[in-house]
């Protein structure tokens, strides 16, 4: 009878700590695209996703192939306000041109919200085109 209860006891334990725990590991970008400065669309395709905690190392995405949540984790380590409103409008503006580092285009579209000057350069300088 006590190992019934210690089994019990047991299974409820991983259960619960199952329960806890996140469906999937987190992926990060390969050391290269760190190394970079940079999270490449091959590097994020490498690892499936970029970690919040690439971003904030590489400090940039790309505008084009970085899904809503990456960009959104790049813009809040930029300190922009709202990120994921401001993600959402990155995305729909795509694509970019590669030709240009200032995403031109991008600014243009975001200066219609009014949202400063300021906001548009942390957004810019999250993003790569």
């Amino acid at each position: 009878m006590p190992a019934l209860k210690l089994t019990a006891a047991a299974l409820a334990a991983a259960f619960a700590l199952t329960a806890c725990s996140s469906t999937s590991p987190p992926a990060t970008a390969p050391s290269s695209a760190v190394t970079s400065g940079k999270v490449s669309a091959s590097s994020a395709a490498t690892s499936g996703k970029v970690s919040a905690s690439s971003v904030a190392a590489s400090g940039k995405v790309s505008a084009n192939t970085a899904d809503e949540g990456q960009i959104a984790a790049a813009l809040k380590a930029a300190g922009v306000g709202n990120p994921e409103r401001w993600a959402r409008e990155v995305m729909e503006y795509r694509p970019y041109a590669a030709d240009d580092p200032d995403l031109t285009s991008l600014r243009q579209n975001l200066a219609k919200y009014n949202p400063g000057q300021e906001t548009v350069d942390k957004i810019v300088s999250a993003l790569t085109p």
